[in-house]
């Protein structure tokens, strides 16, 4: 037997005829392609903005000269004033304590997160890095910055050897909890490629040459970059 919601609703459209349920799914449409596409880009940095790259080895240059590293590469692009923030060996735990400093110092317009990889190889908990994450980000925001994050491949020797890399999916959650962009691939498919690399976990010179590249591609994309 059929409810009565049931011949309510076949009333309703009976009611309404074909054309007029056309029009209402057309606008429910367009209503859905506007959300989807509708969200505006950041404002772009004007050149000499200041610039925080905030990471560990990938950041500071491991294996090349800090005119060769990704950060003073990003600003030969950008015009931007790129300040290296690289650490090496470190954690998302260390890089979260010396970032007051260096936000006091230099007052950066935008910070580019990459952290996450020392994590992983000395197996620090995910939850652990998750949350150093979030203070580091809610930090940034709190000082008045912009900040995306970048994604840092799972160390696997098995998706090495197949050129597949990929960054944990705790980077996404990261992003999407804190409402900041994620370029997420972009190290590791620099990481991907041996040619690219100057040791098993570190681009050489024309592995930051293309890193840059794509850093600058993304940030056109999000809108900070022109």
């Amino acid at each position: 037997m059929r409810s009565a919601e049931h011949f309510g609703i076949s009333t309703c459209l009976r009611k309404l005829g074909v054309d007029s349920i056309r029009r209402i799914i057309f606008l429910m449409a367009v209503i859905v392609l506007v959300a989807a596409c509708g969200k505006a880009k950041e404002e772009a940095l004007l050149p000499g903005s200041q610039v925080l790259a905030l990471g560990d080895s990938l950041t500071e240059g491991a294996g090349v000269t800090p005119d060769e590293a990704w950060p003073n590469l990003l600003a030969s692009r950008t015009g931007w004033v790129v300040i290296n923030g690289g650490v090496s060996g470190d954690t998302s735990g260390a890089a979260l304590q010396r970032l007051p400093a260096l936000l006091e110092q230099y007052n950066p317009a935008l910070v580019l997160v990459a952290l996450g990889g020392n994590d992983m190889l000395r197996h620090i908990p995910q939850e652990e890095t998750i949350t150093n994450l979030g203070l580091i980000l809610t930090q940034i925001k709190a000082h008045g910055a912009k900040a995306v994050l970048l994604g840092t491949p799972k160390p696997s020797v098995a998706r090495a050897v197949f050129r597949n890399l990929s960054a944990p999916d705790f980077y996404r959650r990261v992003a999407e909890e804190h409402q900041v962009p994620l370029i997420e691939n972009a190290v590791a498919d620099v990481l991907s490629d041996p040619l690219m690399k100057g040791d098993p976990l570190h681009p050489n010179v024309a592995g930051h040459a293309l890193l840059s590249k794509k850093l600058f591609d993304a940030l056109k994309s999000i809108g900070y970059a022109r």
